[in-house]
């Protein structure tokens, strides 16, 4: 083992994985299970300047970075060398480029039978979108749940990009790599995980497909209970122009809600939707009548789910964020430490760092 490469603790400890450097979800994935523990190869570039760089020491965190030309001979059987070694590959191309490298999955499970081989797109390896281009608004457009998002009669609000690249794209290909590595362990056989963002878009509006199908939900923005139209689950503007977020849903915390307030318990039916206009200006009036803060400190130690509406910046700060320890700083940059948190192993955020391919190949052998 060389000094400059680290071996990583947290429950993945003991997992190899090769990461092809990508833009996107591949390198949220990889920041997430190496801060959980597993030893993370980042292939990027020769010669740098690659999209996957965008992130700096946030995205690219706890990994150690080598550079190869993957259409030189040399480089690609180094990187074969680390195949042989590894748990898993995850790549982020579209469908075929891995195979035009000589680097497809036939290839690496022909050499190693126990490799889980990862794939993330945005249309999946098959279908008559695959070999188009897409970023997340494209993706989360084509399942519907863009159309869900927004005010109504008004276009659909853009998201962040959490949606399509981070929770069906990222977290989607984390979980199929653990998964894929587990049933590897126990049989001895490899496989290739297509992950693709509609596919992990499609399968967290469960809920709302259950809704719909039941009659419980109007397929339009800004008339449901989840989505801004119930008085009691929305965001209202305070004297200071700040904001907050209430989340009232259930009767109890509705009646603490309108205790808050100030508003007579009997004075509204919560779930009669001929109340929500009243109710709506009510608490609107009520709100803007104090600053942001002050409607936090009114609201502490209830659970009338009233919460401030914070600034990225702001976050870093709050009490309850510094009491748990949510953000770590890498690189000088502050973001979320590794999660979910283990007794026993816990994960670490580290360093993103570059060695050389014979050291990585070495540190596996």
């Amino acid at each position: 083992m060389t000094e400059s490469y680290q071996k990583s603790a947290g429950p993945l400890s003991g997992i190899r994985i090769i990461e092809i450097d990508a833009i996107g979800p591949v390198p949220l994935a990889c920041a997430i299970l190496a801060g959980l523990g597993a030893d993370i190869v980042r292939v990027a570039r020769k010669g740098g300047g690659t999209w996957g760089e965008i992130g700096g020491a946030v995205m690219n965190r706890g990994r150690a970075r080598i550079e190869l030309d993957l259409k030189d001979a040399a480089d690609r059987d180094a990187l074969l060398a680390l195949v042989d070694r590894a748990d898993a590959l995850v790549e982020g191309f579209r469908p075929g480029v891995m195979e035009r490298l000589g680097l497809g999955p036939e290839i690496c499970l022909a050499r190693n039978p126990k490799l889980v081989f990862a794939r993330v797109t945005g249309w999946g390896q098959d279908g008559p979108l695959a070999d188009r281009a897409g970023h997340d608004i494209n993706y989360i457009a084509l399942t519907g749940a863009l159309h869900a998002i927004g005010a109504p009669g008004a276009p659909p609000t853009v998201p962040l990009n959490i949606i399509g690249d981070y929770a069906g794209g990222s977290m989607f290909a984390a979980l199929g790599l653990v998964s894929a590595i587990l049933s590897a362990r126990t049989t001895g056989r490899g496989q290739v995980v297509d992950v693709a963002m509609v596919d992990g878009v499609a399968s967290l509006l469960g809920l709302f497909h259950a809704f719909l199908g039941n009659g419980m939900w109007r397929d339009e923005r800004g008339a449901n209970l989840l989505d801004g139209a119930a008085p009691f689950y929305r965001c209202y503007t305070c004297a200071d122009d700040g904001h907050v977020a209430v989340g009232a849903l259930e009767p109890q915390f509705f009646a603490a809600l309108l205790d808050g307030l100030g508003i007579a318990r009997d004075r509204f039916v919560q779930n009669d939707r001929d109340d929500w206009p009243a109710m709506a200006e009510a608490f609107a009036e009520a709100f803007g009548a104090r600053s942001r803060d002050e409607w936090e400190a009114h609201f502490a130690g209830t659970d009338a789910c009233v919460t401030p509406v914070l600034a990225l910046g702001e976050a870093f700060d709050h009490p309850a964020n510094v009491a748990r320890d949510v953000f770590v700083s890498t690189g000088g940059i502050d973001h979320g430490a590794p999660a979910p948190r283990f007794s026993a192993t816990p994960g670490q955020s580290g360093e993103a760092r570059s060695i050389s391919a014979a050291e990585a190949i070495a540190a596996w052998s």
